[in-house]
């Protein structure tokens, strides 16, 4: 049997590469049941980005670009002018950001934070326009998110203005533990803190009052919802 030269070797390994980019790429729901030829385009159309933990996309890298979260966590966030800070949200695999390059907006003071070592598929505008128009099912997905995302912060900000800090962090454990599953894990005290605008030391008394109605049982980057419907209740207040 003929040995293999180092460039069937090589071009053997990119082809396998690039199928399991495909594969990973086929699971998003931005990308679900599209033709292999669609998502190997957009490969071809974007660059893949290992980003470890830890590091800040400040506003300007993340002009004219669409994100795909592969692997990891990202936190998105703004700054107020004296620098104290507000959670947007936080996205797990799967998730896309910058999606107002569709409607020719910025993103404009917000950064992202990685939380853990990521891999982002980035795709810059003028290429997001050329997939879409050959797979405009794409951008209908894109136009979805963007729809939800909206929604979602407009009910964060009805709550912040009409709603007390125990309602709003109920709130809060609720959409985590719907979105990421029930313990709530991975979220310090402070970042609780960020997502709902109040002070870290208020969210701490409020979820031992919380642990102390039996509603939930709290650790260390730890919450577990105990009463769900109780949680609800005062989320309603």
């Amino acid at each position: 049997m003929a040995h293999r030269t180092r460039s069937q070797t090589r071009g053997t390994a990119q082809s396998q590469v690039q199928r399991l980019k495909i594969a990973l790429l086929s699971e998003l729901e931005i990308f679900a049941d599209l033709p292999a030829e669609d998502i190997d385009r957009l490969l071809n159309q974007s660059t893949m980005a290992h980003i470890p933990k830890g590091r800040i996309l400040s506003p300007a890298e993340m002009d004219e670009v669409l994100f795909i979260l592969k692997k990891g966590r990202v936190q998105l966030y703004r700054l107020s002018s004296d620098g104290k800070k507000f959670v947007i949200d936080v996205l797990g695999p799967g998730s896309v950001f910058g999606e107002c390059v569709l409607t020719g907006q910025r993103l404009s003071g917000a950064f992202v934070e990685t939380l853990e070592d990521s891999v982002l598929c980035v795709l810059h505008r003028s290429d997001l326009e050329r997939l879409i128009l050959a797979a405009p099912r794409v951008g209908v997905r894109l136009l979805e998110i963007l729809g939800r995302r909206i929604y979602e912060l407009e009910e964060r900000l009805e709550e912040m203005a009409f709603k007390r800090v125990p309602s709003r962090l109920a709130a809060l454990l609720l959409r985590l533990a719907a979105r990421e599953g029930n313990p709530v894990e991975g979220y310090t005290h402070q970042d609780l803190a960020d997502m709902i605008g109040t002070y870290r030391e208020t969210v701490t008394q409020t979820l031992n009052e919380m642990k102390q109605q039996g509603l939930i049982e709290v650790g260390r980057k730890h919450v577990r919802i105990l009463d769900v419907e109780g949680l609800h209740l005062l989320a309603e207040q």
